[in-house]
């Protein structure tokens, strides 16, 4: 398992309640977290070693949100 952590635009509850469906069905994560009161709405997911950040990437940008690597 390895960590990965990006900068988002996630950055309320209902922008959590929104992305969780997406980030929740990904067999690679298996946990993440939003910190929105980091100014860079960090997400951190913990995931597969062969999973790539653009595997995360495309998730998040799928469910609505921006999204880049840290």
């Amino acid at each position: 398992m390895k960590k990965l952590t990006f900068t988002t635009n996630i950055n309320c509850g209902n922008c959590i309640k929104s992305v969780t469906p997406w980030l929740n069905q990904s067999d690679e994560i298996e946990e993440w977290s939003v910190d929105t009161a980091n100014p860079q709405k960090t997400l951190t997911t913990v995931v597969e070693d062969s999973t790539t950040p653009e595997t995360i990437i495309e998730i998040v940008t799928k469910a609505g949100f921006s999204i880049q690597p840290l």
